[in-house]
């Protein structure tokens, strides 16, 4: 009952938007009573929460498995970075309504920690990712901050605002960003 009651949450917050959200509305989503929904879930930032702890879990997830299946790691292979950038695209777009909820309806209090914890996993990956490679001159973490959050919003945005951009074209444009940082090898 508590799964089918959070996946009517996310079904709810993404077809209504966070204002229209409401805990009756998922009890009849979910076909279970309030009362019942109650039980597991005191309000509606409780389900919120749950709901955007999960979906941060999914993304991180997926970056990470596709982190690890890259393989050995070559940052002068524009193919090993473009193949980081489509990963994260792939887990933004997977559920893209739920994105869009979160960066443009969602007080920012109500997904500042799960968005900086998804943050924090994506960057010290990245930053094992860099040294494993051998790009050790100035600071990894630091590299991996600015590449993250450089890539994290442009990606963000693409994928709201649909622009005329191609995926290929974006995916061009991510590798340029970031391959620099092959010719800073030890």
């Amino acid at each position: 009952m508590v799964e089918r009651i959070i996946e009517a949450a996310r079904i709810v917050l993404v077809r209504d938007g966070y204002e229209s959200f409401t805990t009756n509305r998922v009890a009849d989503e979910a076909a279970v009573s309030p009362g019942s929904l109650y039980q597991y879930f005191p309000d509606k930032s409780t389900l919120v929460t749950v709901v955007m702890d999960r979906w941060s879990t999914e993304i991180s997830d997926r970056v990470a498995a596709s982190l690890a299946a890259a393989g050995p790691v070559d940052v002068n292979d524009p193919g090993t970075i473009r193949a980081i950038a489509d990963a994260l695209l792939s887990a933004l777009e997977a559920d893209a309504g739920l994105l869009r909820i979160v960066w443009e309806e969602l007080p920012a209090v109500r997904h500042r920690a799960a968005q900086h914890a998804l943050e924090t996993r994506v960057r010290e990956l990245l930053a094992v990712y860099l040294s494993a490679a051998g790009v050790t001159s100035g600071d990894p973490r630091a590299r991996a901050w600015v590449i993250v959050m450089a890539v994290e919003n442009v990606a963000v945005r693409w994928v709201l605002d649909s622009p005329a951009i191609s995926r290929d074209a974006l995916l061009d444009e991510f590798s340029a960003l970031a391959g620099g940082f092959g010719a800073r090898r030890r």
